[in-house]
């Protein structure tokens, strides 16, 4: 290990230990291994102490323990004691691929950039509703290909899960500003308002666990819509017609039923449309899974998304 390493890793957790430790194996497990991890426990009961320290032989690891203010600051504090190069931010709940940082590597070789993200995944050993809920984050057919599914040639927006900067980008932009939700997308905002260039690095991926089941899930999606209408409030025009789809989705489903009681027509119309999407859904997810549970449960978990996200985004809209 270099005296300044290349990377600095720092990874927020809150009551996760055990999954902690499938990220902290999957990074033992890089074949580039030039960067430090940094722990924040952000004011747990239930402390990742004995995971880190079962890894100390074998990372360069520091676990910095506060009281409990949100992944946002957490993240600050770690940026504020990395020492690498770049900034490297995963979600507990994440596996890195072991060509993870190889990939980043290979990338910086013939692009310039300040800053970068990556796709997740669903991981084999996650259950079939985890990896369903992995599918529908990603697909275009529920708007999660704005997270990264997809290569796109403009400026691309990081997400936290799996977001990297450089120390010049820290410097100017002084890392988070909101606490919790939508925080990565805020940053991302001001990244791009400040000039720096960010990229998506399709081979950079991560699995990203999730919730696990679909409450936990509707709770998660609920929050990112409240999010997006926070960042719209800080930033003029950061609010697209795409963040509206999902609210207009959920009014759809609840307006069925009062359409059936004036408009058999209409309502037969709606109807025919959401089980055509549906079925589109379920090839899809078949398609990119290859898994007849997993595609079976992604039409719960993309209505589960579609909905706690719209109605997230619509309840902060509407808030005073």
């Amino acid at each position: 290990m270099k005296a300044t390493p290349r990377y600095s890793v720092i990874v927020p957790v809150y009551n996760r230990p055990e999954e902690l430790r499938e990220l902290l194996d999957s990074l033992t497990r890089q074949t580039v291994r030039d960067f430090e991890v940094i722990i924040v426990e952000d004011g747990s009961s239930v402390t990742s102490e004995p995971v880190v320290d079962a890894f100390r032989d074998q990372l360069k690891i520091e676990y910095i323990v506060k009281p409990n203010t949100g992944p946002g600051p957490s993240r600050n504090m770690g940026f504020s004691r990395a020492r690498g190069e770049y900034f490297v931010v995963f979600d507990s709940d994440c596996i890195l691929p072991s060509h993870y940082f190889e990939a980043v590597d290979t990338y910086r070789q013939v692009e310039h950039f300040d800053a970068w993200g990556g796709p997740d995944r669903g991981h084999k050993s996650f259950t079939p509703l985890q990896q369903a809920m992995a599918y529908t984050m990603a697909s275009a057919l529920t708007t999660g290909g704005i997270r990264g599914g997809g290569k796109r040639l403009d400026w691309f927006q990081p997400r936290s899960f799996n977001m990297g900067l450089s120390r010049e980008v820290y410097e100017k932009t002084h890392g988070f500003v909101f606490s919790r939700m939508a925080e990565d997308i805020e940053l991302s905002i001001r990244m791009k308002k400040a000039g720096f260039r960010s990229v998506l690095i399709p081979e950079a991926y991560v699995f990203h666990k999730r919730r696990t089941n679909l409450k936990q899930f509707y709770r998660q999606v609920f929050n990112f819509g409240r999010g997006r209408v926070q960042v719209g409030r800080a930033h003029s025009g950061a609010i697209k017609l795409t963040h509206w789809l999902p609210a207009f989705f959920a009014l759809g489903i609840v307006a069925l039923p009062v359409v059936a009681l004036f408009s058999k027509a209409l309502f037969t119309l709606g109807f025919s449309i959401l089980i055509i999407y549906l079925i589109a859904l379920l090839a899809d997810a078949y398609r990119v899974t290859q898994n007849v549970s997993v595609s079976l449960l992604s039409i719960p978990a993309a209505l589960t998304q579609l909905i706690g996200y719209g109605s997230g985004f619509l309840k902060e809209w509407f808030s005073p």
